[in-house]
């Protein structure tokens, strides 16, 4: 299992920037992709960006443009980054960092909270 711990949130007014840090740690050589996932109250995890091994990465329609994932890792840890520019008032919600291949097995960090207002 990969232990994780998300940071970096906080307040921020529309049009401004913030930079997530996830520091994983455990049996990270076996990881193929990991990803940042977001949450508002009453719905799941929705996956909003994911980098592969090989360092692909995808993004959610919504913040293609203005996020930017990254990865520093070797075969035990691992610490994964969420450069978020020209942040939305929709983007406000608890952002955690997770697995995607494998899926995640039901264990999430604590996650980090963004809220975009004025």
């Amino acid at each position: 299992q990969v232990s994780l711990e998300e940071s970096g949130g906080g307040l921020v007014q529309p049009g401004g920037s913030l930079r997530l840090s996830c520091a994983a740690s455990g049996r990270f050589f076996s990881i193929n992709t990991m990803g940042w996932y977001r949450q508002v109250p009453g719905k799941d995890h929705d996956l909003v960006a994911k980098i592969s091994t090989g360092g692909t990465t995808t993004y959610k329609e919504s913040v293609k443009g203005r996020f930017i994932i990254s990865i520093a890792r070797d075969n035990t840890n691992g610490t994964v980054y969420l450069q978020m520019h020209n942040l939305k008032p929709e983007d406000t919600a608890v952002y955690f960092c997770n697995t995607v291949l494998p899926a995640p097995d039901g264990y999430w960090g604590k996650g980090t909270l963004v809220t975009v207002s004025s």
